[in-house]
């Protein structure tokens, strides 16, 4: 059938517009101006769409389109999928374009690149990834990235954070749910109410879209982002995980099916080493030193790698296995040490826990959570007294104690009656503590001589204590570069340091000698007063503040210093006592002459653990100013 010319330009015309409007789409000129301001990237489209199709089987349909606009954004537009045995990835694509949302890039599955997903310390894993590397020409451009993946494992439903993050303009962001066999799911909503979020669910389908956010800058000293930014959980009563079916609504269930699935059982150790380690206990009576020479043992026969094969991501390896090779992940270790307690008679809990960020197991919403486990031995294990926590994993580390990688926090303990939520200990405020003690001589030269005893408790030990296993010349490096680096010319003749892990305490012992640390002229000699402690933070200025101050970590210095003058000078004007005492903490400064060659330095810093309102951030930005200023003190002496 022929066409008239004029109807054949007409589709021409149609076809070329339809294309130039699609590819259009994505031009970047088409954002709002409101949701570039502060942003690094914008998300233009984004969507999350699952599909529960029985216990252990969901699909999971992704896709994000996101325009980069700088250099920093490039993190917030990744071309990446992680899978491993029990995921089937069966679609897979990506392109690129540029400003004016012209195709420049096609990326099918097939050219993904396929690696291992293995990190450092891990020994085993199927984790892998999938990714394309691409490296922009021009900014802006923009990411269309799309993915669908089956699994088996409905433990983890995949989680809606529809911000994004920091520095990220949001036009359109959406969760999907699809529940078509009416399994029960539970969800938690965080931060919704401080955000347009607009729920389309229904009774079993959920259906969330978020629209039109600006990028959020982040402040300093304030909450996580977790705590303002919204987000939410899903879970289903009924589960599987890697092919263990479960059903759990609460802690006390989860616990238990945790307990009876993944730690019942692979507690068993040969009688060889049964009978080693009773051996090692039998002139001990008191459980908390038998637990210590248990833990020391453990500390010396093992080493930390990563298993994350299979179930192994969440089953413990078996204990005789790990006695037998040496080596396990925090799972594995930290079932070894129970195992090796329970020989002797002494009951203890695997319990799991996030480590490094300080975040809380959510004790109203059971599902998988936490990254890492430790050992809880209750105090009834103890003969009364507190409960003791172990961090297994480590070689080093004093019994008992925690650091801040796990302290403070909410964690799930698991018993064979189920699982308990309990908190553990915390380091605040003046429990870490540290104390300095110093002798100096200062000469007519302006160099100064000084013998230094620095003691530290709490965190301050636990950011310190593994310096006993620097080489020398990175320790003294150490010192001079990062500690120090503020005194030019520090020498650092001798270090002596001493670990006491049963009264966890660590002490530095030191011989300095820092060259033309004072200001010589022919009639006087200045110097800075603060030598070896000197706090010149200061908190970043607001117009307009917009989240609470939060300080996260209390901590108390007290320093003590005689000061050694040269003879033939005296010193020309000692400045008052100074003291601040607020809300925040306490500072505290004097300086007195003892006699006519000495005179004595004292200064005490306490920095308050807490959560104060954004109004009060300009106050404690003025008290830290006030403490790098007096910190920075200068006396002179004059030549007689």
């Amino acid at each position: 059938m022929k066409y008239p010319t004029r109807i054949l330009f007409l589709i021409s015309l149609f076809t070329c517009n339809l294309i130039f409007s699609q590819e259009n789409t994505y031009a970047s000129t088409l954002i709002p101006d409101e949701l570039t301001e502060d942003a690094n990237a914008v998300v233009r489209n984004s969507i999350i769409e699952i599909t529960i199709k029985g216990i252990d089987k969901m699909v999971v349909y992704e896709k994000e389109v996101v325009t980069v606009l700088n250099e920093l954004g490039n993190d917030d537009a990744r071309i990446a999928k992680r899978y491993n045995n029990d995921t089937k990835i069966t679609k897979l694509s990506a392109k690129i374009y540029d400003a004016l949302g012209k195709q420049i890039k096609k990326y099918s599955k097939r050219k993904f690149s396929d690696v291992s997903a293995i990190s450092g310390g891990t020994l085993y894993s199927d984790e892998r990834v999938k990714y394309v590397d691409y490296i922009p020409v021009a900014y802006p451009y923009t990411v269309v990235f799309e993915s669908e993946y089956k699994n088996s494992s409905t433990g983890f439903i995949p989680r809606w954070y529809p911000t994004e993050g920091y520095y990220v303009g949001i036009e359109k962001s959406q969760y999907k749910l699809n529940n078509p066999l009416k399994i029960i799911v539970r969800t938690k909503k965080k931060n919704f109410k401080n955000y347009p979020i607009q729920d389309k669910s229904s009774e079993f389908n959920l259906h969330y879209i978020f629209e039109n956010q600006r990028a959020i800058k982040p402040e300093v000293l304030t909450i996580a982002s977790r705590d303002f930014m919204p987000y939410l959980i899903v879970a289903s009563n009924n589960f599987s995980l890697k092919g263990v079916k479960g059903y759990a609504s609460n802690w006390k269930e989860f616990g238990k099916w945790e307990n009876n699935n993944l730690i019942s059982g692979r507690d068993i150790l040969e009688p060889a080493t049964v009978t080693k380690i009773k051996d090692l206990v039998k002139d001990v009576d008191n459980p908390i030193e038998k637990a210590k020479l248990i833990y020391e043992f453990v500390q010396n026969k093992t080493r930390y790698i990563g298993v994350q094969v299979g179930i192994g991501g969440w089953k413990p390896i078996l204990a005789n296995q790990v006695d037998k090779v040496g080596y396990g992940d925090c799972k594995g270790l930290t079932n070894y040490t129970k195992a090796l307690l329970a020989a002797v008679g002494i009951t203890s809990y695997y319990t799991l826990v996030y480590a490094k960020q300080k975040i809380n197991i959510d004790k109203d919403f059971a599902t998988f959570q936490g990254n890492h486990a430790i050992l809880n031995i209750p105090a009834s294990e103890l003969s009364g007294g507190n409960d003791v926590w172990l961090e297994c994993t480590s070689q080093t580390i004093p019994f008992g104690f925690l650091g801040d990688f796990t302290d403070d926090r909410d964690v799930l303990v698991i018993t064979p009656e189920g699982g308990v939520i309990k908190r553990t200990p915390s380091y605040k405020n003046e429990t870490n503590l540290q104390t300095t003690k110093a002798t100096i001589r200062l000469d007519e030269k302006g160099t100064i001589q000084a013998t230094l005893v620095r003691v530290s408790k709490g965190l301050k030990f636990d950011n310190r204590y593994h310096y006993d296993r620097y080489p020398k010349e990175e320790l003294i490096k150490h010192y001079k570069s990062k500690v120090w680096s503020y005194n030019n010319n520090l020498e650092v003749e001798s270090v002596k340091l001493k670990n006491d892990k049963e009264q966890v305490v660590f002490t530095e012992d030191f011989s300095i000698s820092i060259e033309d640390y004072a200001t010589v002229t022919d009639e006087e000699i200045l110097f800075r007063v603060n030598f070896f402690n000197k706090n010149s933070f200061i908190p970043k200025r607001y117009r307009n503040r917009k989240l609470p101050l939060q300080i996260s970590r209390g901590f108390k210095d007290e320093d003590d210093s005689i000061i050694e003058i040269p003879k033939g000078y005296q010193v020309e004007t000692l400045f008052e006592d100074k003291s601040i005492i607020n809300k925040f903490g306490m500072y505290q400064i004097s300086i007195d002459k003892i006699d006519e060659h000495h005179i004595k330095y004292k200064r005490t810093l306490f920095i308050k653990e807490g959560l104060y309102p954004k109004e009060d951030y300009k106050a404690y930005r003025a008290f830290r100013r006030k403490v790098a200023k007096n910190d920075n003190l200068r006396i002179a002496l004059i030549k007689l």
